[in-house]
């Protein structure tokens, strides 16, 4: 596996990461011995389904078996492949709105590793873990994912739980109370030059791998504290296991100054805190971006959180059961902004309730083959409230350009020279979208958008 993932890295660097070449410089390996095989592991951005948006901390077997089934059969020949369990699959009597943090039941096994709540993952019984219900989503063609937080158990600190392969060392000597997470108490933090730190990372990645996982999201890592020794504990750990595993970190935001680290051991990593159905979070979400176009390409990508359109908190974190809240416009605008920015694509609603529009966001084929494709992803202009990305495609010179009205009340006209984007004389626009040409446009090219509204076009030689 591990040739293969090589050669795969040695294809992708060679057709291209998606860079331009100030920011290949900048995201070469930290030090000499930086691995980063894990690059060819997400050659594009990952597209997939997340729990968190739908169910908290709360999702069942059935549900996430629902949502596998629905993407194999609507969205997988569009690309979309992960599904992920997120937080607390380990805890058996969890709630909606927030955490049980005054008697939660944990599971674990005899050295500390969490393990699923039966009562919510049957397919767990007997010390499967999550086996079962990897082997059914392998088994559809897609590949599955969970969610951990950093660090180890308070649980298996108070038991002194012994550590896999670790001769002698318990769980209460690699921890400290310094920096634990804030808004979730399970762990403690890892002392990451303790002896049988790194063996406790490698206990639980080798435990993952052999329940067949793909995708593995761990929070509490990028803020209010980078955690820098812990991010570089765990990028050894999914190495030694000699699966691909492909590696999240959240929550944000991710420091900037970070950025060179980050991207030389994981695969994604969170900008921002949760986005969900409001207006203000998009907006903000628009101006974090500038810190980060430097960085996206080569198998590492700035992430843009879960996509918190279609059915939204059945039993979630924030909110009623509802459809987002956003408007047609909105939604245009937050899929325009991800998808040019090349960010990965987790959507966060169930998906068996999708409406008709919300999976016309999620199957447009010219826009699918941008965000995969697309490479030299910049920002062309952010002021007052206009926004505008381009980008452009590596073999036939199609340019992407999206355009973007932020203001709360006032219609923009968003307009860019088409010099600046390289294109001379008459060039054909397509609608991304619709599909719908536009005619030809020659020095620039603009449009008028409403409040929160938007454009994502083709541009290309005029016949």
């Amino acid at each position: 596996m591990r040739i293969l993932s090589l050669f795969l890295l040695l294809l992708l660097l060679a057709c291209g990461d998606g860079r331009d070449t100030a920011s290949a410089d900048v995201a070469t390996p930290s030090s000499p011995s930086a691995d980063t095989t894990f690059r060819a592991w997400a050659a594009t951005p990952p597209l997939g389904w997340n729990s968190w948006d739908s169910y908290g901390p709360t999702v069942r077997e059935d549900e996430v078996k629902a949502n596998a089934d629905y993407m194999a059969a609507n969205l997988k020949e569009f690309g979309w492949e992960y599904v992920v369990v997120d937080i607390r699959w380990f805890v058996e009597n969890t709630k909606r709105h927030g955490y049980n943090q005054t008697d939660p039941i944990y599971v674990l096994d005899e050295y500390g590793r969490y393990l699923p709540a039966t009562n919510r993952f049957p397919s767990a019984a007997d010390g499967n873990g999550f086996t079962a219900l990897a082997d059914y989503v392998h088994e559809k063609g897609l590949k599955f994912g969970i969610h951990l937080m950093r660090g180890v158990p308070t649980e298996a600190v108070e038991r002194k739980l012994p550590i896999l392969g670790a001769d002698g060392i318990t769980a209460d000597q690699i921890y400290t109370t310094d920096e634990q997470c804030q808004w979730l108490r399970d762990n403690y933090t890892i002392v990451a030059d303790q002896p049988g730190a790194q063996e406790y990372y490698n206990s639980i990645m080798d435990l993952y791998a052999s329940w067949g996982v793909d995708f593995i999201k761990i929070d509490d890592l990028s803020a209010p504290i980078y955690h820098k020794e812990e991010i570089e504990l765990i990028r050894k750990a999914i190495d030694q296991t000699g699966r691909a595993m492909v590696l999240s970190t959240s929550p944000g935001p991710t420091p900037v100054e970070y950025a060179e680290h980050v991207s030389n051991h994981a695969n994604m990593w969170r900008m921002v805190n949760d986005v969900w159905d409001n207006w203000g979070d998009i907006d903000n979400l628009m101006s974090v971006t500038e810190g980060w176009y430097d960085y996206i390409g080569g198998g590492t990508w700035p992430d843009c959180d879960m996509i918190p359109l279609g059915r939204l908190s059945i039993r979630g974190e924030r909110g009623d059961d509802r459809m987002a809240n956003l408007s047609q416009d909105e939604q245009y605008t937050l899929m325009s902004l991800f998808t040019i920015f090349r960010s990965p694509l987790f959507f966060g609603g169930d998906l068996p309730s999708n409406d008709d529009f919300t999976n016309s966001l999620l199957t447009n084929e010219a826009v699918l083959k941008m965000h995969a494709e697309a490479t030299g992803v910049r920002l062309l202009l952010l002021e007052d409230d206009r926004m505008a990305i381009t980008s452009r495609h590596p073999t036939d010179g199609t340019v992407y350009l999206a355009l973007f009205n932020r203001s709360d009340e006032a219609e923009t006209q968003v307009q860019v020279s088409l010099e600046e984007l390289g294109l001379l004389g008459s060039v054909a626009v397509t609608d991304l979208w619709t599909g719908e040409s536009l005619g030809e446009a020659t020095t620039t090219f603009g449009r008028t958008f409403g409040p929160h509204a938007s454009g994502l076009y083709q541009l290309g030689t005029a016949n």
